[in-house]
């Protein structure tokens, strides 16, 4: 008997096709049949990408030498930064991102672009331990203000002072570029600042110092990085943090700060920020790195009895990351990671 369709039409032909029995593992079960499984050695073939140490960037908080206060997140001094860059080297990484702040803070974070400062000395000695690692930065005077906010106020009325404030980032990112960093990091999401800091930069000659401005959600997983820097807002909020419920806005944001020259967009926190890092590798024209903040790494790490920590956790969390798009994965569990997946 001739079926009614032609042989080209597939739909037609399993329509008519007589019904396949289940391939449940209840229906093989009951059939006598085994539930198909794979070996470990076909597993890790199919497995699709994973991590490796290239993808992620370790995290230096910076302290004084004589700076001997309990905190929360892990610090380096000068000379532990030139010691650990190595290290990162070694594993197979290939860079860093430094926070620093200053001892002498005041209204004016008249040490934010200080060439002598403990930014400057860092990167000045990542850079001499390691002259072919990337170093980034963080450019905001949150570290380096007595009220912790990321902006200076109008004297007059308390307000912020946007002149003020976008050209103090402006000469503090300059001044991070001359100290050797490669990329440069506006984090107060304030308007107008990544424009302020790219012609800041061309204008000293650092039109090959890359930009890479902090696209940042209101989150309570900085507080880890806030107690540790000294970095809290006494306001309680940061103004132009974008408010979780609103992607669209973080959509709206990042494409501004491509218009005024950024070169990467940073996301955070990561894990809270995932939905809104596949939205953007769809319309940026730029790499997109999540950074995977203070409370994430105390979170999803377990301290074991020796005093390391489990990163198991973060390690499982990354490769949704990467699964999701992101171009490379800042973390303070960077290190841990990278022994973690380096062959021994």
């Amino acid at each position: 008997m001739l079926h009614s369709f032609e042989v080209h039409d597939p739909v037609g032909a399993l329509a008519t096709m007589p019904p396949q029995p289940s391939r449940t593992p209840q229906a093989l079960a009951l059939s006598g049949g085994t539930v198909p499984t794979h070996r470990l050695s076909v597993r890790n073939y199919l497995g699709g990408p994973g991590l490796a140490p290239e993808d992620l960037t370790m995290v230096f908080l910076m302290r004084e030498d004589d700076d001997k206060s309990p905190t929360s997140m892990p610090t380096r001094t000068v000379g532990d930064a030139a010691e650990d860059a190595r290290t990162v080297e070694a594993l197979g990484m290939r860079s860093v991102k430094v926070f620093a702040g200053s001892r002498v803070r005041d209204g004016h974070a008249s040490q934010a672009a200080a060439p002598t400062g403990l930014m400057a000395r860092a990167i000045k000695a990542v850079k001499k331990a390691t002259p072919g690692l990337l170093v980034m930065t963080e450019t905001c005077v949150c570290s380096h203000t007595d009220s912790g906010e990321c902006w200076l106020a109008d004297e007059r009325d308390g307000s912020m002072d946007l002149v003020k404030t976008t050209a103090v980032l402006a000469a503090q990112a300059v001044m991070q570029a001359e100290a050797g960093a490669d990329i440069v990091g506006p984090a107060a999401m304030i308007p107008g600042s990544v424009q302020a800091v790219r012609d800041a930069l061309d204008d000293a000659g650092h039109r090959d110092v890359a930009i890479m401005p902090h696209l940042i959600f209101e989150s309570v997983l900085y507080q880890g990085y806030r107690a540790t820097m000294g970095a809290a807002p006494r306001s309680g909020a940061r103004a132009f943090q974008i408010a979780p419920g609103r992607p669209e806005t973080a959509v709206h944001i990042a494409l501004e700060m491509v218009r005024e020259g950024a070169d990467v967009i940073l996301t955070e926190p990561a894990l809270h920020t995932v939905d809104t890092l596949v939205h953007l590798k769809d319309k940026l024209p730029v790499p997109v790195v999540p950074f995977s903040v203070s409370g994430e790494y105390l979170r999803l790490t377990d301290l074991k009895e020796n005093g390391e920590r489990d990163v198991s956790g973060l390690v499982e969390a990354y490769t949704v990351l990467k699964r999701a798009g992101a171009d490379r994965i800042i973390t303070y569990g960077a290190v841990d990671i990278a022994r973690r997946l380096k062959p021994s």
